[in-house]
């Protein structure tokens, strides 16, 4: 006898573009953030961010929303766990062609992310040092923003992924746009791959040397 298959999900439009109404900032590299803190208050988004990136972001004019604020969770391991929680991965991870994950993230109260905007530690340029240690290069080993950048580029049906401040102006021009659309941000999943598995590579061919 066959198992009777679930019930097919609501389907729910998604415009094209798809504005940005909510993004999360973690860089390491704070080169151009002033173009970007500009288009955020052009265009009204809200942002999230923490840290040295928030305090930056808040030089150029932006109001920055905690990432503790949103998780309801501190920073804590001395900045190792803060945005590893399900209040911003969700937000980036749900189909919102799909009424029962938006459906799932409101009743959680969780809110959409509609971009992420990271840069990594540099992890090269640091191990490249001959007076680097390896306690330091292992502390450079970035989590959190690997996490968040293969979630968006896996999700790029409806969130941006921007990796590197070479992006900004494409980006800005996005926003004034009214938004990124499909083929856009397929084209920044596959940079953002392309980023993590690089990175991945220099850390597994340092550790290999270990």
């Amino acid at each position: 006898m066959a198992t009777p298959s679930a019930p097919a999900a609501a389907t729910l439009p998604v415009p094209d573009p798809l504005p940005l109404r909510r993004v999360l900032v973690s860089v390491y590299d704070k080169a151009g953030l002033e173009t970007l803190a500009a288009a955020f208050v052009r265009a009204g988004i809200e942002v999230i961010s923490t840290g040295g990136t928030a305090r930056a972001l808040e030089s150029h004019g932006v109001k920055v929303t905690d990432v503790a604020a949103v998780t309801g969770f501190p920073e804590i391991l001395d900045g190792r766990v803060k945005t590893l929680h399900p209040a911003i991965f969700a937000g980036l991870l749900h189909r919102r062609d799909r009424a029962d994950d938006v459906a799932t993230i409101a009743g959680h109260g969780i809110g959409p992310v509609d971009a992420v905007i990271v840069n990594l530690y540099p992890f090269q340029a640091a191990i490249d040092r001959p007076d680097c240690t390896a306690a330091e290069a292992i502390e450079l080993i970035d989590i959190g923003g690997p996490s968040l950048v293969r979630a968006a580029a896996k999700n790029h049906a409806f969130a941006a992924v921007v990796t590197g401040p070479e992006q900004y102006d494409d980006l800005v021009a996005m926003i004034a746009r009214g938004g990124t659309t499909l083929a856009e941000r397929r084209l920044m999943a596959a940079r953002a791959f392309e980023r993590t598995a690089a990175y991945d590579a220099a850390i597994a061919a340092w550790m290999a040397r270990h």
